[in-house]
This record gives C-alpha cells, sequence and structure tokens, in this order.
C-alpha cells in the first residue's frame, strides 16, 4: 500500500492529494514544524520519494529560523557553494525577482555543477506577484522508464560535463542585472563535474536522468551531437504529462526530490514582485548503474 493510502494513519487528520499522475502531491490539514514527532517526519519523508515534490498549503507561521528548524529535521542543512546563506541562517537563499539571479526560468536541477548536489530542497513564498509565478515540476524517474529499451540502454552508457557557467544567449528574456550577477557572484568559482546521465537513486533504486541547463557537453561526444542527444533526453522529462505546475500563494511551502526531479520557474509575471526563500539538505556523489561514481573535474575561485 502507498504512503499516500497511510498517511492518515501517521498524520491525524492529513489528507493527500494527487496533483497529477506522475508527480505531485498536496498534503492538507498539517502544520509544519521542527517540533514534529518522527514518525511523521517519516511520512513526510516516504511522501516526498513517492511523489517527487509535495506542497503544503497556508505555512505562514514559518519564519525563516523555523523553516530551518524544520527542514534539518528531513537532513543536514548546506549554504549555496557560492552564495552563501541569508544572515543569522544556515542555509536560507532568497530569491528576489528584482535582483540579479531571482529568476530561474531555465530546467534544472539544482546544483549539479557539483559532485554531490543537493538531495532535498524546501521553498517558502514570501511575497508572490499578482499574477503568474508559478514553478513547474518534472519527473525525472518516468523519464527514464519513458525511454524505449534501446535509448535507455543509450542513456546508462553516457556521461555529462555539469558547470555553473552556461549560455546565457540561450535565455530568451536574460536581464543585464542577472548577467552582472552571473559574471560577478554566480561564476565567481567555477565548477565542472562529470556525472552519469542516469543515476540509480539511492533511497529508492529508481533509475532518474541528470540533465538540464547546467549540461556543458557529453564526454566523448561531439558539440553537435551532443546537442541532439541533450533534447531527445531532455523532451522526455519535460513532456507536460510527466510534470506538475504550482500556483503559489504566500505561506506555501514546495518539497522536492532534487536527485529525481528538474524544475522551472515561470517568468510571466513582469514587474511584479516574487520572493521565495530556499532551504538546502546536503545531497550525496550520484552514482551510475554500473556502479561508478560521478568525478568533479574542476573548481576555480577567482
Amino acid at each position: 500500500m502507498s504512503t499516500t493510502a497511510l498517511i492518515g494513519d501517521v498524520i491525524p487528520g492529513a489528507d493527500v492529494l494527487k496533483r497529477a499522475a506522475r508527480i505531485g502531491a498536496e498534503v492538507k490539514n498539517i502544520e509544519l514544524s521542527g517540533d514534529l514527532p518522527d514518525r511523521t517526519i517519516a511520512a513526510i519523508n516516504s511522501l516526498l520519494l513517492e511523489h517527487k515534490v509535495i506542497f503544503f498549503r497556508n505555512q505562514r507561521h514559518l519564519n525563516d529560523v523555523e523553516q530551518e528548524r524544520f527542514v534539518a529535521r528531513l537532513g543536514k542543512l548546506t549554504p549555496h557553494p557560492m552564495l552563501g546563506a541569508a544572515k543569522g541562517t544556515a542555509s536560507l537563499l532568497e530569491l528576489d525577482s528584482t535582483r540579479g539571479g531571482g529568476r530561474a526560468d531555465v530546467w534544472h536541477a539544482d546544483g549539479t555543477f557539483a559532485d554531490a548536489y543537493p538531495k532535498i530542497l524546501v521553498l517558502r513564498a514570501v511575497a508572490m506577484p499578482a499574477f503568474g509565478g508559478d514553478t513547474v515540476w518534472s519527473n525525472t524517474a518516468s523519464a527514464y522508464l519513458d525511454l524505449p529499451p534501446p535509448l535507455q540502454r543509450l542513456a546508462e552508457e553516457l556521461w555529462a560535463v555539469h558547470s555553473n557557467v552556461f549560455d546565457y544567449a540561450g535565455i530568451a528574456r536574460v536581464r543585464e542585472v542577472d548577467k552582472k550577477h552571473f559574471d560577478e557572484v554566480f561564476t565567481r568559482t567555477v565548477f565542472e563535474t562529470e556525472h552519469p546521465v542516469v543515476r540509480v537513486h539511492p533511497e529508492t533504486g529508481e533509475r532518474t536522468l541528470v540533465l538540464g541547463a547546467l549540461v556543458k557537453h557529453f564526454v566523448g561526444i561531439s558539440k553537435y551531437d551532443g546537442q541532439k542527444l541533450f533534447d531527445l533526453f531532455q523532451s522526455h522529462i519535460t513532456a507536460p504529462e510527466n510534470t506538475v505546475r504550482w500556483n503559489w500563494l504566500v505561506g506555501d511551502i514546495a518539497i522536492w526530490d532534487n536527485r529525481a526531479t528538474q524544475h522551472y520557474a515561470v517568468n510571466d509575471y513582469g514587474d511584479g514582485h516574487r520572493v521565495v526563500r530556499r532551504a538546502t539538505i546536503e545531497g550525496d556523489v550520484p552514482i551510475s548503474v554500473d556502479g561508478r561514481s560521478s568525478v568533479p573535474r574542476l573548481r576555480v575561485t577567482e
């Protein structure tokens, strides 16, 4: 029986509503807190593994400190390697649409330029525009399963170099403030890591695709052929049937498994003000289908 069917036994009064067939569930009638019982935290983690991203409405009682207290129950907090953490916090990163780097409108998994990239992210809505500003998540495990067996075997053999230095020219709505942030802050330390295109999830055993905007190139494959391969595999990840979209309200919380998802912050709110704060949980080094670990290739601080 799924965790969804059992959640009411573990969290009295709680209910789980699937948001899409392949990914996403909303958990109702629960107040998130660092004081929740261990079995409730375990149930939340199990729901996350099952649905890949889970949502909680109306958690306005969570401030920065309380957000981190809760998230620390799910794993070890870690700051962003280049951007650090907000003052007085261990890991909180503020994404403000009025500042550089505040609009993550590319398909990506967080931090894949590093070897042990984050395993779980917890995002809290602080300010939302009058319209737009949704986030879309995709399921990279079901995307792998959608591939015909010959393409699954091909993906399992491929490795890709991920870097925090990527081509901003390919982003349609890039602003000068974003370019400045990218040049002066985000790429102040340059990372490159070789990841398997297919990793084995350390908790579920699922095979998931590791791609997204931070891919620089495939190992041993020309740029021309590599782009065609990237587009082929990435199209399965971002197929609409493989996604879930969340319409934010202030106080909402989203928790996602960064090892089995990609996400995209929709940049459709013009000059509206959107602020979210993200707590990050330390991850582990991906393992390929044949048992090899991801390999850091470069870390250079200017």
